[in-house]
């Protein structure tokens, strides 16, 4: 299945987009006065052999930069890092100048802020899409099968009843459908990824639809105190551990991709860190993410060492 996909990972974690495009502008003009080594907008560029690792202003970004810069230092390579940056508009102009090395990005993320009208056919498609659309100093590295993205996920109780589990499909909804509240951002209600594209993908007709947010806390309460039997999630979500929710397999990629990827400044990463990147994307997959997530945002262990350990755990250090 084809589909346009809007940017999901941004839509809840960007700042003002006055804010942004004015701190922008500063950055890639290059305009600033003082001591700027502790501030990670300074854009200054990165001793030579040094590779900058850096991450947007949420806690995954933050983590996988940390998986990225770990297995980086296990081999040897000089890693600094620039975190919680800000929002996509704000790094990407940084990896453009070279002041960042590294970032973890959501492929079909990022084709939708290079091209909004991009249709996303495939995984390998998106990442060729990307790559035509890119800076020229800047590619991708292999994705990982890890995915933050939209879901249809149910709650423990819909999932018992309905014997759904995490090998199920949104197709498998079909006959609980009719008896289901299915909750999400009001625009869940009129977008092709939403309530339109689960009937004309899956044939999918919800008993009715009750607005709360952007998978946020508002969502999660619902779905755990079962006013909604099923809404949008992000397929990474601690939530989904601490609740027991059922994230639907979305076969027919209504919700586009979202594979976690190293983007990366060609001149600034040698050989030797994009085949350490390529070795860690090729062991994380959603539901190892999921988890790593939990560890910071649930238990409020320091991402560092979460990522420290589950490197030492999958062989990467």
């Amino acid at each position: 299945m084809t589909s346009t996909v809007r940017n999901s990972r941004s839509r809840t974690r960007n700042t003002g987009a006055a804010a942004v495009a004015l701190a922008a502008a500063a950055l890639l003009a290059g305009c600033s006065s003082g001591d700027t080594s502790d501030d990670p907008l300074a854009g200054e560029k990165a001793e030579k052999g040094t590779v900058v690792v850096g991450s947007n202003n949420f806690a995954e970004s933050t983590l996988l930069a940390d998986l990225y810069g770990e297995a980086l230092k296990a081999k040897g390579i000089k890693v600094e890092y620039k975190h919680n940056i800000g929002s996509r508009e704000t790094t990407y102009g940084l990896m453009k100048n070279g002041s960042v090395t590294v970032l973890p990005e959501y492929n079909g993320s990022l084709l939708a802020y290079l091209d909004p009208k991009a249709e996303q056919k495939s995984a390998d498609a998106v990442n060729e899409a990307v790559k035509a659309k890119l800076d020229k100093k800047l590619t991708l590295l292999k994705s990982s099968p890890a995915e933050d993205k939209d879901s249809v996920t149910v709650n423990a109780e819909t999932a018992k009843k309905y014997q759904l589990t995490s090998s199920s499909t949104l197709a498998d909804l079909k006959d609980a459908a009719p008896d289901l509240v299915i909750g999400g951002s009001p625009e869940f209600q009129t977008r092709h990824q939403g309530l339109k594209g689960l009937k004309s993908a899956y044939g999918l007709e919800f008993k009715s639809f009750k607005a709360l947010d952007a998978g946020g806390p508002l969502t999660q309460a619902a779905l755990t105190r079962n006013t909604v039997q099923a809404a949008d999630v992000f397929t990474t979500d601690p939530a989904i551990v601490k609740e027991k929710f059922v994230v639907l397999k979305d076969p027919e990629n209504l919700f586009g991709f979202a594979n976690v990827t190293p983007l990366v400044n060609r001149s600034g990463l040698p050989k030797e860190g994009a085949d350490v990147l390529d070795a860690v994307s090729a062991k994380l997959d959603t539901e190892t993410l999921r988890d790593l997530d939990a560890q910071v945002q649930l238990e409020k262990k320091d991402p560092l060492d979460v990522a420290k350990a589950w490197l030492k755990s999958a062989g990467l250090s």
